[in-house]
């Protein structure tokens, strides 16, 4: 495959995680009764995944996705609950895909990382284990800094049982295939830019070692499991890619963590930025006005 077609299916492949996201949201706020158009549901998505992608353990996901629904006029409690019903399709469906890919490619992959990765730990301990501390660290302090959103909601259990009664069935059972192929796309990424190689790595094995690293990053305490991740990457969990290794790094970063993190900023200066400063503007004129009137 060539490099300029490997870069283009990756740009597709991103997009496509970015609206099914964004239309799973959007669906499940519609169960609730609440419509909003994709536009915002994929604003509260974009902003939500790029504070993720920046804070330990993605903890800045759900206060920055709260925080873009109160923007466009969600009731908070009701974008609570459909976060909540959002997780518990997701976390069924990716365990079976989990369960699925480890059945079929964990022992092949295993054979030919465990070497390169045991080399690499022996080498590297001290650095995984520093920045270990330093995420952990890190969390703690987000956990002590951020707004109490949590705390708030459920004081309003009642309220938030409310809007959960109103969820029929088609929002959840809709929200699996979107689950699948967001998932499907973002671990397509590195594969298909292994293909870009002379030599190409065992695609099986490959694409359970890119289903591990994404998903290893929730458990690693740093944002975007920074650090652990890239070290598991150069040293062996995606198998052995000669040279290319860190080449094949950045590239695949640039695609599973910058753009995403670049899309949720643009987003957030275009929704937030200039016109939410002008309009703050104006309503103090009208404040003023009015004092000196």
């Amino acid at each position: 495959m060539s490099i300029l077609a490997a870069h283009l299916i990756c740009s597709v492949l991103v997009v496509i995680d970015l609206v099914t996201r964004a239309l799973r949201f959007q669906w499940l706020l519609a169960g609730l009764r609440i419509r909003v158009s994709f536009r915002d549901s994929f604003v509260m998505t974009t902003v939500g995944d790029a504070a993720a992608a920046v804070t330990p353990n993605r903890l800045g996901a759900e206060p920055a996705r709260l925080a873009a629904a109160a923007f466009a006029g969600v009731p908070v409690t009701a974008a609570f609950v459909a976060v909540t019903y959002e997780i518990l399709v997701t976390a069924p469906v990716t365990a079976a895909a989990a369960g699925w890919l480890a059945l079929i490619y964990a022992p092949r992959w295993w054979h030919n990382a465990s070497p390169m990765l045991a080399e690499t730990v022996h080498r590297t301990w001290p650095v995984i284990a520093a920045l270990v501390i330093a995420g952990i660290v890190a969390w703690i302090f987000l956990r002590r800094a951020m707004p109490k959103t949590s705390h708030t909601l459920r004081r309003n259990t009642r309220r938030a049982w409310a809007y959960a009664r109103r969820m029929p069935a088609w929002p959840l059972l809709a929200s699996v295939p979107l689950t699948l192929l967001g998932l499907a796309a973002r671990v397509a990424i590195l594969p298909v830019l292994a293909l870009t190689l002379p030599f190409p790595p065992p695609l099986g094995p490959l694409t359970f070692g890119s289903f591990a690293l994404l998903y290893a990053q929730i458990l690693v305490p740093t944002p975007s499991g920074a650090g652990v991740i890239d070290l598991g990457f150069v040293g062996g969990a995606v198998g052995n890619l000669g040279s290319h290794h860190r080449s094949l790094l950045l590239i695949w970063r640039f695609y599973t963590t910058v753009a995403v993190v670049a899309a949720g900023v643009i987003v957030a200066l275009r929704v937030y930025g200039p016109a939410a400063v002008a309009a703050l503007a104006r309503r103090r004129e009208r404040k003023r006005q009015v004092s000196e009137n």
